[in-house]
């Protein structure tokens, strides 16, 4: 079985940083994509980053230039560095990623950027 454990949430200053890191454990024989979405109160989940297996990467408008997707294939991991956080960015955030048998998501990181 496989599973996603996400870490790195929590609360920091407006124009402060955070690290989202995911890790993927169990039986996986090759991830396609990783990425990143997240969910504020009352909104839908939406898409942050994503990250082929490639290395192509493609990022919410509201982020580019702030935020940034890596991966480590070799841990199975894919990261979210998150530069000049805003309060609209206060939401959960889940690590989703893609293999060969569907799609996987993670359980969530709480980010909360005080004003």
């Amino acid at each position: 079985q496989v599973q996603l454990v996400e870490s790195g949430g929590g609360l920091v200053q407006v124009g402060g940083s955070l690290r989202l890191s995911c890790a993927a454990s169990g039986s996986i024989f090759s991830i396609n994509f990783m990425g990143w979405y997240r969910q504020a109160p009352g909104k839908q989940r939406e898409l942050v980053a994503v990250i082929t297996s490639g290395g192509s990467t493609n990022y919410a408008d509201s982020v580019k230039g702030r935020f940034t997707i890596s991966r480590d294939n070799a841990k199975k991991t894919v990261y979210l560095q998150m530069n000049s956080l805003k309060p609209e960015d206060t939401a959960v955030y889940y690590c989703k990623i893609g293999t060969g048998r569907g799609i996987i998501w993670g359980q969530g990181t709480q980010v909360t950027v005080s004003s």
